[in-house]
């Protein structure tokens, strides 16, 4: 029985090197698969069939983008100290954003609470495709666990990756990345009519956010836990 264990761990370890070791980066992944999804987006949405583009782009997360690793790019914070993707070691739920997308009434609140609830385990990161001046006053609404970032396209000579991030899939969008930055998935924000009371609001985007954060944690505890169970006796 030992000896068996042993060849099934062995190879389960063995399996997840070699998929490592083969696995693309997110820009290379995007640039294989971006021209053809934008092809047929484009249409979807030119003839209004906006079930047609959802599915889309669901099935360009989950059967080209998933699984890549996001590439190790360099932004500023808010002090204007440069920093990179590599330098957090938790599981990382990056969302990016611009200063003219208006937020539900839920959505802050929502982020916050988990951003407290959460923060010993993932690294909150909001980057903005902003100047310093806006991003500096957009993170006074979020919670200090949320990590705030900021790219100024104006100044910033900034990597592929960056331009890739903003322009392809559209603001906001979320990364979900395991320890590894590989990426377990990327969601779009939520909808609701922003007439919707606070409470409402709350409510589905905290719901949204925590089964993101949820899949985050399962995802980046499962390799451990799996080997955790089968070497306990």
């Amino acid at each position: 029985m030992k000896k068996l264990l042993l060849v099934i761990l062995t190879v389960f370890f063995t399996g997840s090197s070699f998929s490592q070791q083969e696995q693309i980066s997110f820009s290379e992944a995007l640039s294989l698969h971006l021209p053809k999804y934008k092809l047929q987006a484009d249409k979807a949405y030119r003839t209004r069939n906006f079930e047609r583009a959802e599915f889309l782009f669901d099935s360009l997360i989950n059967y080209s983008l998933k699984g890549s690793r996001l590439d190790n790019f360099k932004v500023k914070d808010l002090r204007k100290n440069s920093i990179s993707l590599d330098e957090f070691q938790k599981p990382v739920y990056l969302t990016t954003y611009a200063s003219w997308i208006v937020p539900t009434k839920g959505e802050i609140p929502a982020l916050n609470k988990l951003a407290e609830k959460y923060s010993d385990e993932v690294d909150f990161v909001l980057l903005f495709w902003d100047n310093h001046d806006t991003a500096k006053a957009l993170a006074k609404k979020y919670h200090k666990n949320i990590k705030v970032l900021y790219v100024d396209e104006m100044q910033n000579n900034s990597s592929y990756v960056i331009k890739m991030m903003k322009h392809s899939l559209g603001l906001p969008t979320s990364f979900l990345l395991n320890k590894d930055k590989e990426i377990i998935d990327i969601r779009r924000k939520i909808s609701h009519p922003y007439g919707l009371e606070l409470e409402k609001s709350f409510d589905l985007n905290f719901n949204s956010f925590n089964e993101a954060i949820s899949l985050l944690l399962i995802k980046d505890s499962s390799q451990y836990s799996q080997t955790k169970e089968a070497l306990t006796p």
